[in-house]
């Protein structure tokens, strides 16, 4: 964890959207476009971990309003291949919550691959729990499970 001390958690800007993307394609084996991530940059809680000018990860996420018990949706999170295993994860995905929290949602909810073990991990030590499991959701045929975290239980 020593490495964390001069990296900054921020909003992002239009300018970081090459790096999120570079970071994006090393990442994942299907990865969104680039336009994706324009479409998301007003988000309060669409956020870059950045040492210096040097973006390290990315958290996408959104709130959409549900009859006064708004919900949150992790879109995205990844952290560049270099920089993983530092708890950057971690911090990118605490400080979404606290932004969605800010921003009125009651609930986050999120989508994950059953095979991605990291993820999974990291998810459920953060508080969110499986709801469900839905067959075939990615493009390639692998399942996703569905989970969920009530923000007010999340609140330190």
């Amino acid at each position: 964890m020593t490495g964390l001390d001069d990296v900054v958690v921020r909003q992002v800007e239009r300018a970081d959207l090459l790096d999120v993307l570079r970071i994006e394609r090393a990442s994942f084996s299907q990865p969104w476009p680039y336009a994706a991530f324009e479409s998301f940059v007003d988000e309060p809680a669409f956020l870059v971990a950045a040492r210096g000018n040097e973006i390290l990860g990315y958290v996408v996420a959104d709130v959409m309003p549900n009859h006064g018990n708004d919900i949150g949706h992790i879109k995205d999170l990844a952290v560049h291949p270099d920089a993983r295993g530092e708890g950057l994860g971690r911090r990118l995905l605490q400080q979404a919550l606290s932004a969605m929290l800010l921003a009125g949602a009651a609930v986050v909810k999120l989508e994950v691959r059953v095979s991605n073990e990291p993820a999974l991990s990291l998810y459920r030590e953060v508080g969110f729990e499986p709801a469900r499991r839905i067959p075939r959701y990615y493009a390639d045929g692998e399942d996703a499970f569905i989970m969920v975290q009530d923000l007010s239980d999340w609140i330190r």
